[in-house]
């Protein structure tokens, strides 16, 4: 029986212009949906778990869409209550060369911002559960909702549930301080912990020596650093951190390092040509829950989320479209691209 795994956030509209067009060019915008936590739930899907996404939507048509856009790639969506009025909207320009992407959110008052915790049952949720993960901008919407992932965090460690969280900062959300605060409190209850060059500091103040994410130079000792002082502050059992050298907006140096029982273990590094890196971060992510809960060594673990991420900077759209055959082939060290007939 697949195990099943529980993902909590906000799932938006995604409106952008077409190809590498500016919003102020742009006559028309293509309309997809993502989120965070949603685009881990389409991963998990994908490699045959039982991949349980809840948020809160409202029942008119533009919620339904959101849902569908799930049920598409196998998420269950029961766990998904309906109310409110909008569905949050993100706008993506997708930079080029030198110019970097720009992203305009539009999501205030949306169903889940104004969620209560009277909404969501998470002793029902998580019956059964392996595995529940949220990222750090779901928390980042508002106080109730902050309280909201809390009940579930303490639902889920009573059910015995591992619990993930990416700690995903994003500036235009929230302040430094309210991050620290309030993710200090969460990740009390977190077991495996995943950040970026830039998230330990800002949301933690630990920094990685000797490291300039603006120059695209990486130093392994440094981060190496950062995963320990997360891991002895909160008591994690596996830190991962994503280390992105970006050369331009279209060409990066993709890896990553795990942090996993006083041992470090680093992936091989790729060199991405990119077509769209937004949720990168959550493929990563679900690559490592996917490797985790089905027991792979921890030199495999960070090989697979780090392929899985990879290949997901290939793909258009929020959601990581790939299996666990394509994952596994690159991986394995295949990267060549050439055409499989």
């Amino acid at each position: 029986m697949a195990k099943k795994v529980v993902t909590f956030g906000e799932i938006m509209l995604r409106l952008a212009p077409e190809g590498y067009y500016r919003f102020v060019q742009a006559d028309t915008l293509g309309a997809t949906y993502g989120g965070g936590e949603a685009n881990v739930a389409v991963s998990l899907a994908n490699y045959g778990f039982d991949a349980y996404y809840v948020t809160k939507l409202p029942t008119h048509e533009i919620g339904q869409a959101a849902v569908n856009s799930l049920r598409r790639f196998g998420v269950n969506t029961d766990y998904i209550t309906r109310g409110g009025k909008r569905v949050g909207i993100y706008f993506l320009e997708k930079g080029a060369s030198q110019r970097p992407s720009k992203v305009i959110y539009d999501r205030a008052g949306s169903a889940i911002a104004e969620a209560e915790k009277s909404d969501f049952n998470w002793k029902e949720i998580f019956d059964g559960a392996a595995w529940f993960h949220f990222t750090g901008i779901t928390p980042a919407l508002n106080d109730e909702v902050a309280a909201i992932c809390l009940e579930a965090c303490k639902a889920a460690r009573e059910a015995g549930v591992k619990i993930s969280c990416d700690l995903n900062y994003r500036k235009k959300l929230w302040s430094k301080e309210k991050a620290g605060q309030v993710m200090g409190e969460l990740c009390e209850y977190v077991d495996v912990c995943i950040a970026n060059e830039e998230d330990a500091a800002d949301v933690f103040g630990i920094h990685a020596s000797n490291t300039d994410v603006t120059t695209g130079k990486v130093n392994k000792e440094g981060y190496k650093e950062v995963a320990k002082k997360l891991a002895d502050r909160f008591g994690f059992e596996k830190v991962a951190i994503t280390l992105r050298e970006s050369l331009s907006a279209n060409d990066n140096n993709w890896s990553a390092m795990l942090y996993d029982n006083g041992e470090y273990f680093f992936s091989k590094q790729y060199k991405m040509h990119i077509v769209d890196r937004v949720g990168g971060g959550d493929s990563f992510g679900g690559g490592l829950i996917c490797a985790t809960l089905n027991g792979y060594e921890s030199q495999q673990i960070i090989e697979f989320a780090t392929a899985a991420s990879c290949l997901k900077h290939s793909i258009e759209g929020d959601y990581n479209m790939v299996s666990m055959d394509e994952v596994l082939t690159l991986a394995g060290g295949d990267g060549s691209g050439r055409v499989q007939r």
